[in-house]
């Protein structure tokens, strides 16, 4: 699984216009699911991403975590992280999980942060198009990848 993490003060996520999506403070979630992926994978994001101390103590010092500043998640799937970009022009997706194993995947995903960490997760809708929004926070941004564990 990959993850690219956005620290942000807000973000939301729209289809046709619509936002099905939105949280104040706390983590964009953009998440993709590769075909050898499995619940340990996702736990194991779901750990770190909870525990990540990212935001500003009263020092001004990267030392607390979503739960401690009350942030929330905003978890959008993306297939696109696994882009193969190695010939021509056009990126190749056949490194991506099938859409079943992916949407099950990513649905245990939040589902572990919402149950076992207590993190309040909205979400876009699977294999939808949609427009995502945020106002970036530092901006701080990490990659996450279970291949580099």
């Amino acid at each position: 699984m990959r993850i690219v993490l956005q620290r942000v003060k807000s973000a939301s996520v729209s289809i046709e216009g619509s936002v099905v999506g939105e949280i104040n403070k706390g983590f964009l979630l953009l998440v993709g699911v590769g075909p050898d992926d499995n619940t340990d994978d996702a736990s194991y994001l779901a750990r770190k991403i909870a525990g990540m101390r990212i935001f500003s103590d009263e020092n001004g010092k990267m030392n607390l975590s979503i739960d401690q500043v009350g942030g929330k998640i905003l978890s959008v799937s993306q297939f696109t992280l696994f882009a193969d970009t190695k010939k021509g022009n056009r990126p190749s997706f056949t490194g991506a999980a099938s859409p079943e194993v992916a949407n099950q995947l990513y649905e245990e995903f939040n589902e572990i942060l919402r149950t076992e960490y207590g993190l309040t997760v909205a979400t876009g809708e699977f294999g939808a198009d949609m427009q995502v929004s945020l106002v970036n926070d530092g901006p701080v941004t990490i990659l996450l990848d279970t291949k580099n564990q």
